[in-house]
């Protein structure tokens, strides 16, 4: 009965020991994962994704290592400017392992390594920049904190695709000294755009009135043109239509009677001037009568003897 006992304990322990020798033996690493093997003590190759056999307690299989790109932000670190202000600044890293056997025997955490590197080559930069050509040259700054990284990382199987700055944070004190300086250069732009427009405007207006000013005198002398071609033309036509006429020195003087009130017509007229022609058109009327009488006398003898004085004509007309 002891015996039967000892027997299954035995196979127990074989059992387990079988079981235990199988799990360190067989190994699957996963994709974009790699492993480094260790043999007594010493490195003996790097598995890749897959299945793989190993030689229980002779071969060690240390931590996976994750081929991917990494993206790792460290926290805040004050900086120093040219100009002696202290800023903060934030950087993300983007890295990948591409040597796994690097990564683990040529540095002991390269995750703390980048981040130190980082520190220091990023206060190197900044210290030759003053604060507004830090806060505008974050390109540059990327680029070289990239080279200073990339060259450095390399000989521990890491490579770095990217270094950002995240955030730059300046001293309160300057940040509100900036606030007030872009508040005073908006206020300044907006007087300067201001001003642009009333000039602008002012300018437009007085080209305007200008134009229509030139416009309204081209219409008014156009106009007076016309006004004066339709009176000359409106003379001639009254000239050679008297002429054609042929009219008689009798009419004329009729006409030239009938013209004169004409002459003293308007309430502004306070005194009126006879012309000197007067008398002789009334002595073409007075002819014009006389030769009108009935019984053929002359005029002295309608109207008296030549001693006789009954005025002019004219007198008697005025």
């Amino acid at each position: 009965m002891d015996t039967n006992i000892g027997i299954w304990i035995v196979l127990l322990v074989l059992i387990i020991f079988v079981f235990i020798v199988l799990v360190r033996a067989v190994r699957i690493i996963p994709q974009a994962r790699a492993g480094v093997v260790e043999r007594l003590g010493k490195y003996q190759r790097t598995l890749n994704p897959g299945l793989t056999i190993l030689i229980p307690f002779v071969d060690r299989l240390l931590p996976l290592l994750d081929l991917r790109e990494q993206v790792v932000s460290f926290p805040p670190q004050p900086v120093i400017t040219e100009d002696n202000l202290v800023v903060s600044i934030d950087t993300v890293i983007y890295f990948q392992v591409t040597d796994p056997r690097a990564a683990t025997y040529e540095i002991a955490n390269y995750i703390q390594a980048v981040e130190q590197l980082t520190t220091t080559t990023l206060r190197n930069v900044v210290g030759g920049l003053n604060l507004e050509e830090a806060l505008t040259s974050r390109d540059q700054i990327n680029g070289q904190l990239r080279g200073v990284l990339d060259e450095a990382t390399g000989r521990w199987g890491i490579r770095v695709s990217r270094v950002e700055l995240k955030a730059i944070d300046p001293p309160h004190s300057i940040q509100d000294s900036m606030e007030k300086q872009m508040r005073a250069d908006r206020d300044r732009r907006a007087a300067i755009l201001t001003a642009e427009g009333v000039k602008q405007s002012q300018i437009l207006t007085a080209e305007g009135e200008r134009q229509a000013a030139i416009l309204k005198a081209e219409g008014d002398a156009k106009a007076a043109i016309l006004r004066a071609d339709g009176e000359s033309q409106a003379i001639q036509k009254v000239f050679d239509a008297i002429h054609k006429g042929n009219p008689t020195q009798k009419l004329l003087a009729y006409q030239y009677l009938q013209t004169l009130p004409k002459l003293a017509d308007g309430s502004s007229n306070k005194l009126w001037i006879i012309p000197s022609e007067v008398g002789e058109a009334l002595k073409g009327i007075g002819s014009v009568l006389g030769a009108a009488t009935p019984d053929g006398a002359s005029p002295d003898a309608a109207g008296g003897g030549p001693g006789e004085d009954h005025g002019s004509p004219a007198r008697g007309l005025l």
